[in-house]
C-alpha cells in the first residue's frame, strides 16, 4: 500500500473517530493528512469507496493488532482482553470510535469486513473458554464478549480511567464457572 493511500486512511479514521462519519470528505482527509488537494480522490474515487477503504483498513489494521495469542489459562485471558480494551480504549481511541460510528451509520456491504473480524474475534473467544472450561463455558462466549465490549465502550464514553482487570477478571469467572 502506498504512504499517500495509508495517511489517507489513518487520517479518515482519526476524523470519522474525532468528528463522527459526516466529517469523512476527500478535502477533509487530504487536510487532515496533510496531503495535496485531490489526493484521496485519486485512490478513493468516491466516498463510497472512501468508506469502504476505511472499513477494510480498519478490520486488517484490528487483525494485525490482535494477533489472537493462544491463551492456555484464565489468568493469560484475563490479561489479553485486558490488554485489548487498554488499547482500543487509550492510543486506539479514536479507531474505536470510528469502528462504531461505522457500524451503525455504513451499509451492510460496506460493513462486512468489520463484522467478520468481529466474528473471528467471537471464535477465537469460544475456542479459549471451550478449552478452559469446557462447552458450558464456551456458551458464555456471547456473555463475556458483551462485556468486555461494553466496557470498552464505557471507558470511551464515559471515563477513560475505568479500571478493566477487575470488570474483565469477574466477566471471565463468571464465565467459566457456567
Amino acid at each position: 500500500m502506498s504512504s499517500t493511500r495509508r495517511r489517507a486512511l489513518k487520517a479518515a479514521v482519526d476524523l470519522i473517530g474525532t468528528e463522527g462519519i459526516r466529517a469523512l470528505t476527500h478535502g477533509r482527509v487530504d487536510a487532515a493528512a496533510g496531503l495535496p488537494a485531490g489526493s484521496t480522490s485519486n485512490h478513493f474515487r468516491t466516498r463510497a469507496a472512501l468508506v469502504a477503504g476505511v472499513i477494510e483498513w480498519m478490520a486488517a489494521s484490528d487483525r494485525s493488532d490482535a494477533g489472537t495469542p493462544e491463551i492456555r489459562s484464565r489468568d493469560e485471558l484475563v490479561a489479553a482482553l485486558s490488554r485489548m480494551i487498554e488499547v482500543e480504549s487509550g492510543p486506539l481511541a479514536a479507531r474505536t470510535r470510528a469502528r462504531y460510528a461505522l457500524f451503525l451509520e455504513g451499509d451492510e456491504d460496506a460493513v462486512r469486513p468489520l463484522r467478520e473480524q468481529r466474528i473471528g474475534m467471537e471464535a477465537w473467544v469460544h475456542g479459549i473458554l471451550l478449552a478452559l472450561g469446557g462447552e458450558s463455558a464456551a456458551r458464555s462466549t456471547v456473555f463475556l464478549m458483551a462485556a468486555a465490549e461494553g466496557l470498552l465502550l464505557h471507558r470511551i464514553t464515559v471515563d477513560p480511567d475505568a479500571a478493566i482487570a477487575d470488570v474483565v477478571a469477574r466477566a471471565v469467572d463468571s464465565s467459566l464457572a457456567s
